[in-house]
């Protein structure tokens, strides 16, 4: 039974090489293609479904590189907790594309690409140590990539090349460090493990466990504490390039854009989540927070989230182009997330994981519905939407809630994640930044307020320029709408009733890391 955790993962990755490889001539019509491809997207969500719930088991040794380095699969809380963010927008965002990707060329090589990304990330999620993490971050990059550049068009391959040298960057720095950590604890002191000397080397050593498997009495022994905490800051800054984190963030506002709106929606709601689930597997399932908490490390990562969080913001708010508008919110969100992380303690943690979730939502929604806008009127700039409100208003409403929702406004969900970020943040006792932190999210807040409530206060209360607003536009069709409602209804109910969220991340997750 644990092998059907390998066919939810490898499964999607056939499907999609299968239509990408099948010639044109195979689907009759459009229709047909649709069809196959809608069959694909809901097995491929379900198996991912029945491997979350664990009734496929929870482990899975795939084969070994060598005798201590398997490719290891492990569900867990952590793992679960972002699967489940990863299906819900793979398949909404899916669906959209149906209709957004009809006005597009080379339709089935995106739906084969899309296909794949998701079995690896499904892989990413599931990763057991941090050598099938690596492999399956890397896989990400090279999958999504088609995504970006799927228009073909000069502005896109260059935005591909440059998310590609980025990632491969952050990537490579990240593999430092993963290198650099099994020298100093596993080559310079192979011996030593929990406080006497063992005679052998331990087969899990880089397997993940909540609260950290790095051996602090090893790290001291070998005299490489410095040596170590250098090599976490390298996995750090390196995963979080994928997060779009200063100062190799700017491939984000230059691939999300050209990107079509719903390969957006799952870079922005999702591929970028990725930078951060490696960042969480490594400080708080392989070096522990304890071996960070007050050094120069935990200091350095949180400026950085600082920077990138106002930087981001501000950026956003000077955006006259919808989707790099959006783009650089994401910058600026993601930073929320690493902040609440490099507190190290559960309020923070909380705060972080909640907003994992609330910010793939909404972001979601945010960026299907720039999609849709785009799609129905050719325009991309924020003032081009003026008067829209009134021939558009689900989606224009859709787009209002899911806008306070990223601004933290009651009764929507943001407002939860971040009460447990700036609490966590005045918890965590670090000079200085236990303050800056939460005024840094009071000002993002405000300047998220200022870059993506005018679209709705100009779709609503300003009346239309004949020149720039048909009369037959209405709102999108309906496999183009109802995902976005459904992101939007999301937003709404996590945030009336977000209880049960947060005793699974405190009782499952933080409780076994602090």
């Amino acid at each position: 039974m644990n092998y059907m955790i390998l066919v939810s993962i490898v499964l999607p990755i056939i499907a999609g090489g299968v239509l990408l490889f099948l010639p044109e001539k195979v689907f009759a019509d459009r229709a047909s293609l649709l069809k196959v491809t809608g069959v694909s997207f809901v097995v491929s969500a379900l198996l991912a479904v029945y491997a979350i719930s664990g009734a496929a088991g929870n482990s899975l040794v795939l084969f070994r590189l060598v005798d201590e380095i398997p490719v290891y699969f492990e569900i867990d809380s952590l793992g679960e907790i972002f699967a489940s963010i990863v299906v819900l927008v793979f398949l909404l965002a899916g669906f959209f594309s149906f209709i957004y990707m009809s006005h597009e060329k080379n339709e089935k090589r995106y739906y084969s690409f899309y296909l794949i990304t998701f079995g690896v990330l499904m892989g990413l999620c599931f990763s057991g140590n941090l050598v099938t993490l690596y492999l399956f971050y890397e896989f990400m990059t090279l999958a999504s990539m088609p995504l970006v550049i799927h228009s073909g068009s000069k502005e896109a391959v260059m935005a591909g090349l440059k998310y590609l040298f980025y990632s491969f960057c952050g990537a490579y720095m990240a593999l430092f460090g993963i290198y650099f950590l099994y020298k100093c604890v596993y080559v310079d002191a192979p011996l030593w493990r929990g406080g006497s000397f063992t005679g052998e080397l331990d087969a899990h050593m880089l397997d993940f466990a909540a609260g950290g498997r790095l051996d602090m009495d090893a790290v001291i022994w070998s005299g490489n504490t410095q040596f170590c905490l250098v090599a976490v800051f390298l996995m750090i800054v390196g995963f979080g390039v994928k997060a779009g984190c200063f100062p190799l963030h700017a491939w984000l506002p230059t691939a999300h854009p050209v990107a079509p709106a719903p390969a957006s929606a799952f870079l922005s709601g999702i591929i970028v989540k990725g930078g951060v689930f490696a960042i969480i597997r490594v400080v708080y399932y392989y070096v522990g927070a304890d071996f960070l908490r007050g050094t120069w490390v935990q200091t350095a990562w949180a400026v950085l989230a600082i920077v990138t969080l106002l930087m981001g913001s501000s950026l956003a708010f000077k955006e006259k182009v919808l989707k790099k508008r959006l783009a650089y919110s994401t910058v600026s969100n993601l930073s929320y997330i690493l902040l609440g992380l490099s507190m190290l303690n559960a309020t923070a943690f909380t705060g972080s994981l909640l907003h994992v979730v609330f910010h793939a939502v909404i972001k979601s929604a945010l960026f299907l519905s720039a999609g849709a806008l785009i799609f129905t009127t050719g325009r991309t700039k924020v003032n081009d939407f003026v008067g829209l409100g009134k021939k558009m208003p689900i989606l224009f409403w859709s787009y209002t809630i899911a806008s306070l929702g990223l601004i933290g406004i009651p009764p929507t969900s943001g407002v939860i994640s971040k009460w447990y970020l700036a609490t966590g943040c005045l918890e965590s006792g670090i000079a200085g930044l236990s303050w800056v932190g939460p005024a840094a999210l009071l000002i993002s807040a405000l300047l998220t307020a200022g870059y993506l409530l005018p679209l709705s206060i100009r779709g609503f209360l300003m009346e239309p320029d004949y020149n720039a607003v048909r009369n037959d536009y209405k709102e999108p069709k309906l496999l183009m709408l109802v995902p976005i409602v459904i992101l939007a209804v999301i937003t709404l109910v996590l945030g009336l009733y977000p209880t049960p969220l947060i005793q699974l991340i405190q009782n499952g997750i933080a409780a076994n890391l602090f």
